[in-house]
């Protein structure tokens, strides 16, 4: 089958994700574009620049870092959805109903509408929009040493990308408003592994399209632009937290950790895969040393992948929860940089900024906080539904014209039940399917043959090739 002929309209139909929005959201966004951001704010003359993919336009996040005399300055400006919807109103309901963006290979299905996501409240260069900016104080060891939260209407000077950014970093030439990424970015990862925190060296799978049409899969590393950038949000999340958590009232991000059967568990799979874990390592610390290149490191990773299943959100109101940590970050955690793609995030940053302004949380968001961690849930799971169903469907689709071959594959994942039942990975085509016969050991390469692709079921079986 040419993969060119894969319908993602067809999954996207199937799933029930939401197509278009209705007559009356899209009314109500041009409206919130056209009256314009509610309440006053002060202009912040920063050059602030964003990095992102180069297709996107929903821009939630531009950032600017200084070094200061003892340390650095960031000041992270997010873009503030709630100055445009009003709360209960259509766009307001229609957000609810869908939780988050959802991403397919060919197109995007927005939180909201394109004229408010991708134009009036995005940081589009060279446009004034206002934005909830965050000033964080570090130290030089990248403690947080002071935070502010203020409204305010900033201006983009730059659209950046991911591999622009590395490149002109590796070449000494980075943009003056984030040069000093590169220096705080590893301070950041460095003390993230001192809190225990845990970052999967693990390539992302991804479809994508090539110049004939067709769609291919790929796994692709992260740059270490993207990790930095990462740990940018990162902070600011743990500061929005700490700062909620404080005032006994608002939203987390939590993961409870790991119990120490699993642990041990994963210790006994790095013993058999020859990786090494001194005694007094935590996980996170062991992953920092690999980049899941050789087998036994792909599998390894694929194992630790266990300890990060289980986050969710936690509201709270009136006094902190008693769970309140993500074991993935190593610390309290809150979603508040991606107000354009999460609902939570909306409602997150409405919480810190009436603490940091002193005053009541407005009834919109306080009275809602408890209905978020389901509403959210929702939205995650539907997204990681639609992902995992174009992935199947184009693995199958690869593979429809060559059942009967032969390839050379890593086993990532075997049954509990025995080595008779595993996950293999095909390293040239960057399918991931289940695979059964005999001799299948954790973290070996293997021979498989195709037995089974369908693209309507969306089924790839492989078999041990004898």
């Amino acid at each position: 089958m040419r993969t060119a002929a894969l319908s993602f309209d067809a999954i996207r139909a199937e799933l029930g994700v939401r197509q278009g929005f209705p007559t009356a959201v899209l009314a109500d966004a041009q409206d919130s574009v056209d009256r314009g951001p509610q309440g006053a704010r002060t202009r912040l003359d920063l050059p602030f620049v964003t990095i992102d993919p180069p297709e996107s336009l929903d821009l939630d996040q531009a950032l600017h870092i200084e070094r200061s005399a003892d340390g650095y300055l960031v000041h992270y400006a997010i873009a503030d959805v709630a100055a445009f919807v009003r709360p209960g109103g259509p766009m307001d309901n229609e957000s609810w109903r869908r939780g988050v963006t959802l991403y397919s290979p060919d197109t995007r299905t927005p939180l909201y509408p394109q004229q408010l996501s991708e134009e009036g409240a995005s940081l589009l260069p060279d446009k004034d929009r206002p934005a909830l900016v965050w000033a964080l104080t570090l130290d030089a060891a990248g403690n947080l040493t002071g935070v502010e939260l203020a409204p305010k209407m900033v201006r983009s000077i730059a659209k950046l990308n991911y591999a622009q950014v590395q490149a002109d970093m590796d070449n000494a030439a980075a943009h003056a408003s984030i040069a000093a990424l590169a220096e705080l970015g590893p301070i950041l990862t460095d003390q993230a592994r001192g809190r225990g925190a845990i970052e999967l060296p693990m390539p992302d799978q991804e479809v994508v399209q090539a110049a004939d049409g067709s769609w291919q899969l790929s796994f692709r590393a992260q740059l270490p632009v993207e990790r930095w950038n990462a740990q940018i949000s990162l902070l600011t999340g743990r500061a929005a937290a700490q700062m909620m958590l404080d005032a006994g009232v608002g939203l987390l991000r939590t993961l409870p950790a790991a119990d120490q059967q699993a642990v041990e568990q994963l210790r006994r799979v790095a013993a058999s895969l020859t990786i090494n874990w001194p005694p007094d390592a935590s996980p996170g610390e062991v992953l920092s040393t690999l980049d899941g290149s050789r087998p036994q490191e792909a599998a390894f990773v694929d194992e630790a992948a266990g300890l990060l299943r289980g986050s969710g959100y936690t509201a709270f109101d009136g006094s902190p929860p008693e769970h309140a940590e993500h074991a993935g970050v190593g610390a309290a955690y809150a979603h508040v940089t991606a107000p354009l793609r999460r609902l939570a995030d909306r409602y997150a940053n409405e919480v810190c900024l009436a603490i940091q302004e002193s005053r009541d949380v407005q009834a919109w968001a306080r009275d809602r906080l408890p209905e978020l961690p389901a509403a959210m849930t929702a939205g995650d799971r539907h997204d990681s539904e639609l992902e995992r169903a174009c992935l199947d469907s184009t693995e199958a689709a690869i593979l429809a014209d060559r059942r009967g071959e032969i390839f050379d594959g890593v086993v990532v994942e075997v049954d509990d039940r025995g080595n008779r039942d595993a996950t293999v990975v095909l390293t040239d085509l960057a399918v991931r399917a289940r695979c059964v016969g005999p001799g299948l050991v954790l973290g070996t390469t293997v021979r498989v043959r195709v037995t089974e692709a369908d693209v309507a079921s969306r089924t790839v079986r492989l078999t041990v090739a004898r």
